[in-house]
């Protein structure tokens, strides 16, 4: 997978680890009751879209590895690779979550309504951390 003749993975990693985290911070204010109006669209386009880029970045760096087999030799390869699939998956959930949550916001009632934006939150936290931990691998990979 290639953008303009250039490897795509770093390039949409990018994506992934500003919007992802960034997506995941919208969704803590989103526990806030009183925000949640303003923030409904907001949490909307930005789960999406972190989902997008991390499963382009998912997607990229697979095809980087398959592009360049003697990558797989890096010490550390095998974690970030793992990192990276964590990170997906997570997002997957996170997107999930953060779409029924914003899309039954004026459905929900009593320890739903909570429970929705917790759990949501939750899987934004987990997300936040393995996005910075996989990003880190990979940038130790690189540059270190």
């Amino acid at each position: 997978m290639e953008i303009l003749g250039l490897p795509a993975h770093p390039l949409v990693v990018h994506g992934a680890v500003v919007l992802g985290p960034l997506a995941g911070l919208v969704s803590l204010a989103y526990l806030r009751p009183a925000w949640r109006g303003l923030l409904r669209w907001p949490l909307l386009v930005g789960a999406v879209a972190a989902v997008v880029f991390l499963v382009l970045a998912a997607a990229s760096g697979e095809s980087l590895l398959e592009s360049r087999e003697q990558l797989r030799q890096l010490d550390g390869m095998h974690d970030h690779e793992e990192g990276g699939e964590l990170a997906r998956n997570l997002t997957l959930l996170f997107g999930v979550l953060a779409i029924a949550t914003t899309a039954l916001q004026r459905r929900l009632h009593g320890l739903l309504a909570t429970l929705a934006p917790v759990a949501t939150a939750l899987a934004a936290v987990a997300m936040i951390v393995v996005i910075a931990l996989a990003g880190h691998s990979g940038a130790s990979l690189v540059w270190g």
